[in-house]
């Protein structure tokens, strides 16, 4: 458990190199909109987008993916990672995950990991939470650990864009992530079990958000 720990923590920190610091996700166009103006609005944006898109759509699937690299289900694999892809609805989202899912695979080569799984022709464009998955399966790490890491690694991405997009002090980025961070444990005891009929990644204000950051004059980030 203490080494599966530590390769969680390895898993989950910003230092590990994906390049997801430079995504904002349409934040920072929501930014750009006054949608989000400080931390109260800040925390309805992100807390939002988790309980209704990455909690009960991206978390399951992750949960999932991990579950048939495990098991060695590379047509399963397949399937969802052809889903997730097929659920980014601008362009800058499909290049995120994809860019994501290359560099944490990449990573992974290059640590000298034994047990990578072959691939196919249809994995050669993975993405971010197919990568993420395959990580932890390689690491032997608990899927329920695995999806709070996950979450949190997404919350604390979105509240350093927001400190540097709105822009929010440090405290009131602590802050977030303690509101946030204490709703990580049931929504990944529930996306674990969460049964494929009743994902759902609905949210049209976010598609619009991240459609929109592609044409906006100014930016600090890539999506």
């Amino acid at each position: 458990m203490s080494l599966a720990l530590a390769r969680l923590l390895q898993l989950a920190s910003p230092a590990l190199p994906v390049g997801a610091y430079t995504y904002s996700q349409g934040l920072e166009w929501a930014v750009e909109a006054g949608r989000v103006c400080d931390e109260a609005t800040a925390l309805e944006w992100v807390g939002g987008l988790l309980a209704n898109t990455v909690g009960c759509f991206e978390a399951p699937l992750t949960a999932s993916l991990q579950r048939a690299w495990m098991a060695a289900d590379l047509g399963e694999v397949e399937r969802l990672n052809a889903e997730f892809l097929a659920s980014r609805e601008s362009s800058e989202l499909r290049a995120e995950t994809l860019q994501m899912g290359y560099s944490l695979r990449r990573l992974l080569h290059d640590l000298g990991s034994t047990s990578l799984p072959p691939t196919s022709a249809a994995l050669q464009e993975i993405t971010f939470p197919a990568g993420w998955a395959l990580a932890a399966a390689v690491w032997a790490i608990d899927p329920e650990q695995t999806l709070i890491a996950y979450l949190w690694s997404w919350c604390e991405n979105q509240v350093m864009a927001a400190l540097k997009a709105v822009p929010l002090g440090q405290t009131a980025g602590q802050r977030l992530l303690l509101g946030l961070g204490a709703c990580l444990p049931a929504i990944a005891r529930a996306a674990v079990v969460l049964p494929e009929e009743c994902w759902s990644n609905l949210a049209p204000g976010f598609a619009l958000a991240s459609s929109r950051h592609e044409t906006q004059y100014a930016r600090l980030f890539r999506s």
